[in-house]
């Protein structure tokens, strides 16, 4: 533990783990043995990091020029087996992962990426910079989110996918696809304590933005008329606010029956 690094009451540092100056650890925490933690980091309460994680290294951004910047991880959070996680690029810039995280073996988190809380990104997932990903978002293991890309609240990304447009709230992404939205995440709504008149709700609203012919703006029209309130319209500002636009919808499938909801 270099001068300067700040470690809080009662935590626990293994062999040959390295904190340099200029770092925050919060009450509480586990740091593994080989764990790197750079200047810049600031690690919330009560988390776990794993065995040869590397948080606050500078980011692989060809632009960077050695600004001041910082990655701030939230309480509670569990960062697996070599999992990284980037500072920010620009200065005074912030890599931000939330509450109740869970960064699995050998993920990465990059540049000034934003994590909601509660967010899981399973083994060798990949967030590139500028990636937003909302609440309680999962992201199943060897997926590959491009650059600037947003993942709504309760979004499933399936295991080897690729997204480079936004994926919206409560939606799954093909496995093993590029950018093909496959249908809603009826295990996570559930998990996440939506009730059934939400879930009802937000299946009415998926129809509407993905089975009415209507192009994303008219979609969103039609939202706001259909509904004065609930998690419908927060898929309408998520895909209002989209700058790269939205994921289409798959190709369904003739003769498949449609989940349980």
């Amino acid at each position: 533990v270099e001068e300067g690094g700040r470690l809080g009451h009662d935590v626990k540092v293994g062999p040959f783990a390295y904190i340099a100056s200029g770092t925050e650890i919060g009450d509480g925490c586990i740091i593994g043995p080989h764990v790197v933690i750079l200047e810049g980091s600031f690690i919330g309460e009560e988390c776990k990091i794993h065995a040869g994680a590397v948080i606050g290294g500078i980011p692989q951004d060809v632009t960077f020029r050695g600004a001041e910047s910082a990655v701030r991880i939230g309480r509670k959070c569990v960062i697996r087996e070599c999992a990284t996680v980037n500072r920010g690029c620009k200065p005074g810039s912030v890599t931000e992962v939330g509450d109740e995280c869970l960064l699995m073996a050998c993920s990465h988190v990059a540049h000034d990426a934003k994590l909601g809380r509660g967010v899981i990104l399973a083994n060798n997932a990949l967030a590139a910079g500028y990636v937003q990903i909302h609440d309680r978002a999962f992201i199943s293991g060897n997926v590959a989110i491009h650059q600037f890309t947003r993942i709504g609240k309760v979004a499933m990304l399936g295991g080897n996918c690729a997204v480079s447009r936004d994926v919206p709230p409560f939606c799954t992404v093909r496995p093993g696809g590029i950018n093909r939205v496959l249908g809603l995440n009826v295990v996570g709504l559930r998990r996440a304590g939506y009730s059934a008149a939400e879930r009802e709700q937000i299946k009415k609203a998926f129809d509407i933005l993905y089975r009415s012919n209507l192009t994303p703006k008219e979609a969103v029209e039609a939202l706001r008329k259909e509904f004065s309130h609930g998690p419908a319209l927060e898929l309408a500002e998520f895909v209002e606010e989209s700058e790269r636009g939205i994921c289409p919808l798959a190709k369904e499938q003739p003769g498949r029956a449609p989940e349980s909801f």
